[in-house]
């Protein structure tokens, strides 16, 4: 069997095997599915439709959505390692099979896939809108491939050139910050939509003239000219595609003899027993200390408390603008009480799966917590350090917030209403982290937030505690819509009333139900 059949019937089984297990991954499969057929079919739609455009404009606008094709292939690729076997090299090193064969494979797998056809369906769209004449339709097929071939070698070159580093902790770490910052472009559409930026037609010519002879401008050209001129830029691409080929061909063959760095060991360091200062010797200080070392240490942690400040920066920039605009510039405290509380909120939704982050060894709480008071004190030690981190961070919001919509007098009643969205949260963190737990995966990305077959359960789990929060906030936050500021002083109070009952309400169902959160928790993934 050759390279090409054997890796794209390697890649075959691996899709196939989605459809074995659960009930949930299974309809995660014909979700994504039919989200890929229904893409491809719309993109072709709408690729086909740009040739009642001016040629020129429609050759604008071939060049930046094939340009918007290949840097979504250098990126999205980057997001799903770890998720899809092909991308590391590190799994395939012990095939044996030479350097070239491989690289063969590894493309061959590349191209394989529902995604890859979409992509290829939807940069096929071009010849519908561009092309003119049997000339310029054989030069655009030829773009098409060419343009597809170097989405591909470019994803690889680049996933295989960082693979050894995104196997460590830190690669892990900027991965998945990175991730955050991709779904935060989703709000540039918005942004430039409602700002006022000029002509749109002089922004995508000034956009696509930047990408006029990038890779993938010479493929879009190459459609529109059809002539002698396509044929020079398609010999252009071409030998850009075998470049970048090569020295994906050279960072694989170095990526296989290269030692692991995720398997070095790291060094030790003295800790300085700040809680013991602070808390007496017991069972709630080990806690407490453990916690904040899983925070300062653990990837996961700090991409949480990371994805919480930045989405309270953007929410305070789109609300600032609108209501600025909206009022004439004049905002009231009531926008710095919504942007700390929101911060508190974001902050609290990262213990509404407190135990999902242990796995495994989550099998010591269960040995140490013999009763329902040790496990109230499990749950109180959690707290209490997301407690003592979040009030620095509420507190930089609040003045922040303030500052921003121009009342300075409005950080107290700010921060305490942070104070309490922050007790509520954790108090209805503390029941879904027992009644709907799930495991978080180690590799954290764009598109894994539970181990495979529990997206479910990670969905119905946010959205219970997002719920919950909003329902239990309803009693300081419609008199604080009223004008009442004065009922933020009550705020903290009645969130640590919330915190009390939810932890005592959670430590009852979690301790009764321990062999089942460990089960949830210890996922494969």
């Amino acid at each position: 069997m050759s390279t090409v059949a054997l890796f794209a019937q390697l890649k075959l089984r691996l899709l196939a095997g989605n459809l074995r297990g659960d009930l949930s991954r299974k309809l995660g499969f014909v979700f994504t599915l039919v989200m890929a057929v229904l893409l491809a079919a719309l993109g072709f739609f709408l690729m086909s439709l740009i040739r009642l455009a001016p040629h020129d404009i429609a050759t604008d606008i071939v060049i930046v959505v094939y340009t918007f094709f290949l840097i979504g292939w250098m990126i999205v690729p980057l997001l799903a390692f770890g998720l899809d076997d092909t991308i590391d090299p590190a799994r395939l090193s012990l095939f044996p099979l030479s350097t070239g064969r491989l690289a063969l494979g590894m493309f061959t797998a590349s191209a394989t896939g529902v995604w890859p056809a979409a992509t290829l369906i939807v940069t096929a769209g071009a010849l519908a809108g561009l092309a003119t004449g049997v000339g310029g339709l054989l030069v655009g097929l030829v773009a098409v491939l060419l343009q597809f071939a170097l989405c591909l070698v470019t994803s690889r070159l680049i996933t295989t050139a960082l693979s050894g580093a995104l196997r460590t902790r830190r690669g892990r770490d900027v991965l998945a910050v990175a991730a955050i910052f991709v779904v935060l472009l989703a709000q540039l559409p918005n942004l430039l939509v409602n700002s006022d930026l000029g002509d749109p037609l002089a922004i995508l010519r000034g956009t696509a003239d930047a990408f006029r002879w990038a890779p993938s401008g010479l493929a879009a050209h190459a459609i529109s000219d059809g002539g002698l001129v396509g044929l020079a830029e398609l010999a252009v691409l071409a030998l850009i595609v075998l470049l970048v080929g090569w020295l994906w061909i050279k960072a694989l063959s170095r990526a296989l003899v290269m030692p692991d760095s995720s398997t070095q060991a790291a060094s030790v360091r003295k800790e300085s027993g700040l809680v013991d200062r602070f808390l007496p010797d017991g069972p709630l200080a080990a806690v407490v200390t453990k916690e904040l070392k899983y925070i300062r240490r653990e990837p996961r942690f700090r991409v949480g408390w990371f994805s919480a400040v930045v989405v309270t920066v953007v929410l305070a920039f789109s609300l600032g603008n609108s209501i600025g605009d909206s009022s004439g510039g004049e905002v009231g405290p009531w926008l710095a009480i919504l942007l700390t509380s929101s911060g508190a909120l974001m902050i609290a939704l990262q213990s509404g799966n407190a135990y999902g982050i242990d796995g495994p060894s989550i099998w010591m709480n269960v040995v140490a917590c013999g009763s329902e008071e040790s496990f109230r004190t499990d749950l109180a030690g959690r707290h209490l350090a997301n407690a003592a981190l979040a009030t620095p961070v509420l507190l930089l919001i609040s003045v922040a917030a303030s500052l921003f919509s121009g009342n300075p007098g409005a950080i107290v009643p700010a921060l305490l209403a942070g104070w309490g969205a922050l007790g509520i949260g954790l108090g209805v963190g503390s029941v879904t982290s027992v009644t709907i737990p799930y495991t978080v995966p180690e590799r954290l990305n764009a598109f894994s937030g539970a181990a495979p077959g529990q997206g479910g359960q990670a969905f119905a789990s946010s959205m219970g505690a997002l719920l919950g929060i909003m329902a239990l906030s309803l009693p300081f936050v419609v008199p604080i819509a009223l004008g009442w500021t004065w009922v933020c002083v009550l705020a903290p109070f009645y969130g640590l009333l919330v915190e009390t009952l939810g932890r005592r309400l959670g430590a009852k169902i979690g301790f009764a139900r321990l062999p089942e959160l460990v089960a949830a928790v210890s996922r494969p993934t």
